[in-house]
């Protein structure tokens, strides 16, 4: 077979499938690519079809994804089964999950079945991982810190040129963080919603991007998959699920709060993942040039708007976003 128009990645990869792993290919094209320097081939070869990962090892660190997918997988979720390995160079064989993610296949008829599938995966997530073997990072203040630090400085003031007040930020910091470290912890998948959930036949769904997982708050991967960046449910909608997981963790005696504690940790979680989320779509645009990830920010800032507009605590920020963010910002669309 010929190949044109390959980097020396790519070729160094066809490489390694044809002479060390033996596969006679028949098709390689792009399978995706994310918001990372990994990008992901889909090989069809005789024997079969599967997924390559490229990962380049000055940029990128295959190791995490090898130790979650272990230990995901043995808690019972469908990630893709690893066959070859080259760390040297980084490429791994993977299971294909197929092409169609849950953002692909969202459609309110189906909506339902998709999702308690998804929350049936996620309680598997959030319960079957024994946290004492001390292998996660723990999802602790200063990383939570961190990562509200990309919205000031890729959102507010590399983008808008704005700066938040000082003591606004240092109580918004307090305020969001003090109700993450509030909550049971569990372990995080980090980015849990529609575009990392494949539909399967069977064993669905596929869970990918996990290589980030942490130990932290145990609402921070239900309000990435019920509050998605790329994908917007009725109010209504969003909280009849919200309230069915919490009874379900409320029988796993996983929480002892009332409803509206839960979902207090809920909407504030939100708002710290939507500021971060907010912030790296700025940085892809600005750092990157990966463009197409704009579309999400006004999704994303409409979340923010109305978890801001709910608590009182969160007075200030509002009025900082009202009369100083939301015109600048609309101003440049």
């Amino acid at each position: 077979m010929c190949y044109s128009n390959l980097d020396q990645r790519a070729e160094a990869l066809i490489k390694w499938l044809t002479h060390d792993l033996g596969l006679q290919i028949l098709h390689i094209e792009p399978a995706s690519s994310d918001a990372s320097f990994r990008r992901y081939f889909r090989v069809k070869h005789v024997e079969g079809c599967h997924v390559v990962m490229d990962a380049p090892p000055d940029k990128e660190n295959t190791a995490p994804f090898i130790r979650n997918a272990a230990l995901l997988q043995k808690a019972g979720l469908h990630v893709p089964f690893i066959y070859r390995q080259n760390l040297a160079q980084g490429y791994l064989l993977l299971e294909d999950l197929g092409s169609q993610c849950y953002l692909d296949a969202l459609q309110p008829d189906d909506a339902e079945a998709l999702y308690y599938a998804a929350l049936d995966s996620l309680f598997k997530l959030q319960h079957n991982i024994d946290l004492s073997q001390d292998i996660l990072q723990a999802y602790d203040q200063a990383l939570l810190s961190r990562e509200l630090a990309i919205f000031y400085e890729w959102f507010l003031e590399k983008r808008l040129g704005i700066e938040l007040p000082p003591g606004i930020r240092q109580r918004l910091g307090e305020y969001l963080i003090d109700s993450a470290l509030q909550q049971p912890q569990v372990c995080v998948h980090r980015d849990y919603h529609s575009r990392n959930l494949m539909v399967l036949a069977e064993d669905s769904p596929g869970v990918i991007d996990f290589q980030d997982a942490v130990i932290g708050p145990i609402t921070y991967d239900l309000v990435s998959l019920l509050r998605d960046c790329y994908i917007r449910w009725p109010r209504q909608q969003v909280i009849a699920w919200l309230e069915q997981y919490y009874r379900r963790l409320v029988a796993a005696q996983t929480v002892s709060c009332d409803f509206s504690q839960f979902k207090r940790w809920f909407d504030l979680m939100g708002l710290q993942r939507h500021l971060k989320a907010v912030g790296i779509f700025s940085r892809l645009h600005l750092r990157d040039d990966k463009t197409g990830y704009l579309a999400d920010i006004p999704r994303t800032m409409s979340y923010i708007t109305d978890v801001c507009s709910l608590y009182p605590e969160l007075a200030e920020f509002n009025a900082f976003l009202e009369h100083q963010v939301l015109p600048v910002y609309q101003a440049s669309l």
